[in-house]
């Protein structure tokens, strides 16, 4: 039990630091930029379809559908191990050669955008129609509506699922250990190999992420609480 305890105290600091090197800043960079594809993917699907603007609403659609089909894993692998081989002559000679870090975040990002993007989109479609229709009988245009009265009230709306979504980001980014990001799992990995102790490390990685992933729990409550404060409760 002594010798657990041993690897449990100086295992720890090595996979927090791992943690706070990559884990958190990998999901943060990818939510955020997966969050500003899903805005411009759940407008991109409520618009009207109008000439040109077909073509960008079926792209919209085909990426949506296509990260939401396929395993987070294998997106991973095909744009760190399968891009290089995409060679194209006088654009990519040598194919398209990312470090783990780009093409970590921008997997997340693009999945995380497509998932986030329904999110949005339902979020917007929830707010009642006569909103719209009462912000246009008094001369404001398209954009200030959404800008001012309805982005606003979905953003609360979508509040709950994209915290989650972002938990789940977060537990999602032990998968770039496969390509070589040094994060908690891959840290955790590496001592299990030099000690013979898999259960007690990845026992221990597993509860590092519950830690932090109930906090980010708790953040979550504490946001929507204050979202909602000025909202009535239903009796």
């Amino acid at each position: 039990m002594a010798a657990i305890w041993h690897i449990i105290v100086t295992a720890t600091p090595q996979i927090v630091a791992a943690g706070l090197k990559y884990t958190i800043p990998i999901a943060i960079i990818s939510f955020i930029i997966g969050l500003i594809l899903a805005v411009l993917t759940a407008l991109t699907k409520l618009s009207p379809r109008r000439g040109w603007f077909s073509i960008v609403k079926a792209i919209a659609y085909f990426y949506v559908w296509l990260f939401r089909s396929t395993p987070l894993l294998v997106q991973l692998f095909i744009v760190y191990f399968g891009l290089p081989y995409l060679k194209v002559k006088g654009i990519w000679p040598n194919g398209i050669q990312l470090d783990p870090w780009t093409a970590g975040i921008a997997t997340f990002s693009l999945n995380t955008g497509a998932y986030c993007a329904e999110t949005i989109r339902a979020s917007i479609l929830s707010i009642p129609e006569g909103q719209w229709e009462a912000a246009y009988s008094i001369g404001m245009t398209k954009p200030q509506v959404l800008r001012r009265i309805i982005l606003p009230q979905a953003a609360r709306v979508s509040l709950p699922p994209l915290s989650n979504s972002f938990i789940s980001l977060v537990k999602d980014t032990s998968l770039a250990a496969s390509i070589t990001i040094i994060e908690m799992f891959e840290v955790s990995q590496q001592i299990a190999a030099e000690n013979y102790q898999p259960l007690v490390m990845y026992s221990l990685v597993a509860a590092l992420y519950a830690v932090l992933c109930s906090i980010l729990s708790w953040l979550q409550g504490y946001l929507e609480k204050r979202t909602s404060r000025y909202i009535s409760p239903i009796n």
